[in-house]
């Protein structure tokens, strides 16, 4: 791919790429080529047509350029997906003289995930000249000196490379001098001043030359310097090398003042034309400064500051041989000296990451971030490996000599919701270095928890007569989830209770689970219900989970025992007839109570609080059986009135009473009973409406006398028949209160009365079954006798 664009007429940008595909990541490799210094804000590429993408994608992919060197020099404008400088670019001060000069920087796209490395490769441009040290140079020539003889001259610098450095030398025209040049191994070129003709110390002492240096570059750009020549007397012999190039080898970690080598150059002269003096040329004591030492006795070299083999390789440097004859003579030498790499340089781990935050339903293989381990030595020393801690979610990918890191399991936020993953990176040196970097790693949410009760089903006990509006169970839901995918509201689902919407009793609120009341209770109709909360999360999707909740009513004693037999007649006390021939403990009558209440709220007892002769009468606590104490004696009176009270056990008891009657009677035939109607005093009616009143009840009782007569016959000859179709006696027992009515065996323990709504509670010795005849549907009559006694008896 290239970029149509250019930045002069003259120089263009280049830029190409390629793709790889990896797991879920498409990786791309893009290069640009452009030159030094230009302006900032000047175009390098289009590099959003060269990734394929229109501009609005930039944002929407959430675009970023990063690494330490290009996003220091370029930057990207996501409105039109210009690639351009921000600031100059200065290639001698980036890479020095390498022959090749790049900046790295990485390009990243989301959705999906697309990772561009790219190169920005900085062209030579001829922006330097060349130059000398101190722009003069000074020789010491003999006159002696024969033709042909070569004096080396001070080389120019120039920090370009290429043909962007020096090229040529030349000199002012003489006809003494001329100039040579020649080129070492490091690929230099050294000017030589060339003598043509013999000199004569008399004639001129002394020559004024002007050295130029000419580098290859468009346009051309020279450096001068000016040479002085003096002419002495004769020192007829150069110091001479043993070598003309010194080859060595340094470690990088060798130490300040460690031997490098040691040059050698001899002088045949005698005396002080053969002393000689070690020197730098000018150029190379610059570049050796802080790094070598020269004896310039012994010629020794060592070393006077820290070498880094990943600074530079290698060193090119020119030692003189300076006699002290007048004049000076120089002898020349090169001396090559290469660092040996040592591992001096642990790994660099660089972390470039899309996001710290992955969500907790990532599938395994979903991208993290980038990791570069970088290791500046060479060889194995900068060969590095990297690994990740074990027992961890997680696992390194490469692709491209790079790292990924990517999910390795399935992850869960309610068990890790934080990540420090200990990256450690190391290299094959030996001994072997290593660096270590924390990633912090943050797991979010998903609303993957519904809520969860504490219990599955509860209880709630609630009294009848409740206040509505008060609060009787609170319900709560734990969400193992964050944020909005905890907040757990309640509800009710809907269902019915006595056919009415479990609404119309109870309200929950939605943001706690406080169930309150809205009506009142009542034991005797409603004992118990259930209904269902749903606790539901906030979540998207939502989810939710239900619980039961049992209401149960409890009882309280608001119901006082209702006298079911005998009943008081339009406020007149119920009369009973006692035959005054009953002995000690007979049965005069039963009272028989119910309550509403259950439990010991409905247990009855009976009292007797009042009578005319309390040694007559005992009633049975529990059953209410009134029975004589003793004998009736002549002297006692003849009506006794006597006040039952029924109290039920509840806390606080609640009472009935009962007055009743008990008239003693002289035979069986006198009436039990006595008309309500009756007036108490006979000083209203006359003798003959007495004896009316007399014979009529008399008559009244002998016909009722016969009709049971006839009854108790015609339902013992039925028995017979009833027995024969093994059709079970039905009774009706005292039992719970909370018994329908129906015919039970003869086990049960309850009495109902039709029409009546109440139950009765008959005490075990004293069950009563009803006989009933084929015909009995027919009669208005009901006779009770105890279950499971003979039906003579009944009779």
């Amino acid at each position: 791919m290239s970029n149509s664009r250019g930045h002069s007429s003259t120089i263009r940008v280049f830029a190409f790429m390629f793709l790889i595909c990896a797991p879920d990541i498409i990786y791309g490799q893009i290069r640009y080529s452009i030159p030094e210094e230009m302006e900032e804000g000047a175009f390098v590429g289009n590099i959003a047509q060269d990734l394929g993408l229109n501009v609005r994608q930039l944002s929407a992919r959430k675009f970023r350029l990063s690494s330490d060197d290009g996003g220091r020099y370029l930057k990207v404008s996501l409105d039109n997906g210009i690639l351009s400088i921000r600031e100059r670019i200065d290639r001698e001060r980036i890479c020095r003289q390498a022959e090749m000069c790049t900046v790295s920087f990485k390009t990243t796209l989301e959705n999906p995930l697309e990772v561009y490395r790219g190169e920005l490769e900085i062209l030579d441009v001829n922006d330097n000249s060349p130059g000398f040290g101190a722009g003069s140079i000074a020789l010491q020539i003999s006159e002696a000196s024969a033709p042909g003889v070569r004096f080396r001259l001070e080389r120019a610098d120039d920090p370009d490379i290429g043909i962007n450095t020096v090229a040529a030398y030349t000199i002012s025209f003489t006809e003494y001098f001329s100039l040579k040049t020649r080129r070492t191994e490091s690929d230099l070129l050294i000017p030589e001043l060339l003598l043509d003709k013999p000199l004569d110390r008399e004639l001129q002492s002394s020559f004024h030359l002007l050295l130029t240096a000419s580098d290859g570059g468009t346009p051309q750009r020279t450096g001068t310097a000016k040479i002085l020549v003096t002419v002495f007397d004769i020192n007829d012999n150069a110091p001479v090398f043993d070598r003309d190039i010194y080859r060595v080898s340094v470690s990088e970690d060798a130490q300040h003042g460690t031997l490098v080598m040691k040059v050698k150059a001899n002088d045949l002269d005698e005396g002080l034309n053969a002393e000689i003096t070690y020197i730098f040329n000018d150029v190379d004591l610059r570049r050796a400064r802080n790094v070598f030492s020269l004896d310039p006795d012994s010629g020794e070299v060592r070393v006077d500051g820290p070498l880094d083999f990943e600074e530079a390789n290698s060193y090119s440097l020119d030692v003189q041989a300076v006699d002290h004859g007048s004049p000076a003579m120089t002898g020349h030498s090169n001396v090559l000296i290469n660092v040996i790499d040592v591992n001096d340089n642990a790994p660099e781990i660089k972390v470039t990451s899309a996001s710290n935050k992955i969500p907790e339903n990532a599938p395994p293989g979903t991208f993290i971030t980038f990791i570069d381990v970088i290791d500046r030595d060479s060889g194995e020393n900068g060969q590095v490996r990297c690994l990740l801690p074990k027992n961890v979610p997680f696992r390194l990918q490469t692709a491209s000599k790079h790292y990924t890191l990517v999910t390795s399991e399935t992850l869960d936020r309610e068990v890790i919701s934080q990540y420090k993953l200990l990256i450690s990176a190391w290299d094959l040196g030996s001994p072997s270095l290593s660096s270590n970097k924390t990633i912090h790693i943050a797991i979010t949410d998903v609303n993957d928890n519904a809520p969860r009760f504490s219990e599955s089903s509860y209880n709630v006990y609630v009294m009848e007569n409740n206040a509505p509006g008060a609060s009787i169970f609170a319900v709560t839901a734990q969400d193992l989830d964050l944020n909005q995918n905890s907040y757990v509201s309640y509800s009710f689902v809907d269902n019915y209770i006595q056919n009415l919407p479990v609404s119309t009793y109870l309200t929950i609120n939605s943001m706690n689970g406080t169930i309150n009341l809205l009506r009142c209770f009542d034991y005797e109709e409603l004992k118990q219900f259930q209904i269902l909360v749903l606790a539901r999360d906030a979540g998207l999707p939502p989810l939710s989970s239900s619980a039961t909740v049992n209401v149960i009513i409890l009882d309280q004693n608001d119901n006082a025992p209702v006298i079911v037999s005998p009943s008081e007649q339009s406020g007149s006390a119920a009369e009973e007839g006692l035959p005054r021939s009953a002995g000690q403990g007979y049965l005069v009558t039963k009272i028989m109570a119910t309550d509403e209440d259950s439990g010991q709220n409905a247990r009855i007892f009976y009292q007797m609080i009042k009578s005319t002769d309390p040694t007559l009468f005992t009633v049975t606590k529990n059953s209410g059986e009134i029975r004589t104490a003793r004998r009736i004696l002549q002297t006692d009176t003849p009506v006794h009135t006597l006040v039952i009270l029924v109290k039920d056990n509840g806390q606080p008891s609640l009472s009935s009473t009962v007055t009743m009657n008990i008239r003693v009677l002289e035979n069986s035939t006198e009436g039990i009973t006595e008309s309500s109607t009756l007036v108490k005093k006979s000083v209203y009616f006359s003798d003959p409406n007495v004896y009316l009143i007399i014979i009529f009840s008399c008559t009244s009782v002998a016909f009722l006398l016969i009709i049971v007569l006839l009854i108790g016959i015609k339902c013992k000859q039925d028995r017979s028949i009833i027995q024969s179709y093994n059709s079970p006696r039905y009774c009706y027992n005292r039992g719970d209160s909370q018994d329908t009515y129906k015919g039970r065996p003869a086990t049960e323990e309850t009495l109902r009365y039709p029409g009546t709504g109440r139950v009765v509670r008959v005490s075990e010795p004293h069950q009563y079954s009803v006989c009933l005849s084929p015909e009995s549907a027919k009669s208005d009559f009901l006779f009770l006798q105890p279950c499971g006694a003979p039906m003579s008896q009944a009779e």
